[in-house]
């Protein structure tokens, strides 16, 4: 079992930055791809970015490149997405998730290939 739990959601201007992050207990954390999704009320869930096990390679849906930054620091088993020019469509409940396998530069989008899930952290970006 891997536990995964985010924090530092909140509420922001438009144009503004937050950083959230999950921090993971349990199996060997540094092992398994990390992944960003997010879902906004009404609206199904969508992958934002993605970092393999060995920090080497990070994808990003189109909508937040050069917006949003992932990273890992594995000796605190913790992942982080800076997220900067923030928009109101960027407003949704932010989730990490830990994949089912990896690679030194598999960087998984789909929801299936996650295994574990945080339980969500709230973003929420004013116009």
């Amino acid at each position: 079992q891997v536990q995964l739990v985010e924090s530092g959601g909140g509420l922001v201007q438009a144009g503004g930055s937050l950083r959230v992050s999950c921090a993971a207990s349990g199996r060997t954390f540094s092992n398994y791809a990390m992944g960003w999704f997010r879902q906004a009320p009404g609206k199904e869930r969508e992958f934002v970015a993605a970092i393999s096990w060995s920090g080497s390679s990070t994808y990003y849906t189109d909508s937040v490149k050069g917006r949003f930054t992932i990273s890992r620091a594995n000796a605190k088993n913790t992942v982080y997405l800076q997220m900067n020019s923030l928009k109101p469509e960027d407003t949704a409940v932010y989730y990490c998730a830990a994949s089912y396998g990896s690679g030194y530069y598999y960087t998984p989008q789909a929801g299936s290939e996650y295994r574990y899930w945080g339980q969500g952290t709230q973003v929420t970006v004013s116009s």
